[in-house]
């Protein structure tokens, strides 16, 4: 194990997430790597000092409501029943413009239950243990690993030399059907790209969306659909997205 394998995988030992097999060659490279002894080291001091209750600040009462005084009251949505019941009570021309309402309430909503259940499924995989099914930094060992278990294999591509490592890949539940998720890090954030396959072959150009504080953007292309789930910054989840994109027009290309 080399100390780039090594130093993605830290994290993941000292929060339990690795099985026995990887726990013990990381630990192995650590007993003789100075480096990246000092590294753990460093961090376990850091979790140390994160949960020594003493040093937290306790804010006053007061300001939880100071904050939600001072922001924009949200505006009441027109819920779906209200929808048809305007759809009902109208002529016949408001009728199919109201139809056509309907139709879009749907899809939103059908969109924003397909992010959530996105989002959902990151903050699962950031339990001990759920990450990854195939852990590694070699996008021939992951990508193969899908073979057989998927319609389609999502692509696995190794962004590495751009700042974003390949972790590994596992098999999640979106929409109630297994897809794909190939697992990055930037720095010592992760990275879910769900991949899952489409009947439209229309692109779709990316799209940020945030839900409960993790940026989403998702796009389509080549009859596959995708998400790309983290804490990163949208301007540094958007730059994944374009490499990934680029990378993987490379590749048809080539």
């Amino acid at each position: 194990m080399t100390c780039d394998e090594a130093k993605i995988l830290l994290h993941a030992l000292l929060d339990n997430e690795l099985d026995a097999g990887h726990a013990r060659e990381v630990e192995a490279h650590i007993a003789g790597c100075p480096a990246c002894a000092a590294e753990i080291a460093a961090q376990r001091e850091m979790q140390r000092v994160l949960a020594d209750t003493s040093l937290r600040y306790a804010a006053p009462a007061n300001l939880r409501a100071r904050i939600e005084a001072s922001m924009p009251q949200p505006q009441r949505q027109p819920t779906r029943r209200s929808v048809l019941r305007g759809f009902a009570m109208g002529s016949a021309v408001s009728a199919l413009a109201a139809s056509g309402v309907v139709a879009v309430v749907l899809r939103q909503d059908d969109q924003q239950r397909i992010l959530s259940e996105v989002v959902s499924a990151h903050l699962r995989s950031l339990q001990a243990g759920h990450l990854t099914d195939v852990i590694s930094t070699d996008q021939h060992t992951v990508k193969p690993w899908f073979n057989g278990k998927l319609d389609v294999a999502p692509p696995v591509i190794d962004l590495t030399a751009q700042g974003f490592t390949l972790v590994g890949g596992r098999l999640d539940y979106i929409d109630a059907r297994a897809i794909g998720a190939v697992v990055y890090r930037r720095r010592q954030h992760l990275i879910n790209l769900f991949v899952s396959q489409t009947a439209s072959a229309v692109y779709r150009a990316p799209k940020t969306e945030t839900m409960q504080g993790f940026n989403c953007r998702r796009w389509g292309n080549r009859g596959l659909n995708f998400w790309a789930v983290s804490d990163l910054g949208a301007d540094e989840l958007a730059e994944f997205v374009d490499r990934f994109e680029a990378a993987m027009k490379g590749n048809v290309e080539g």
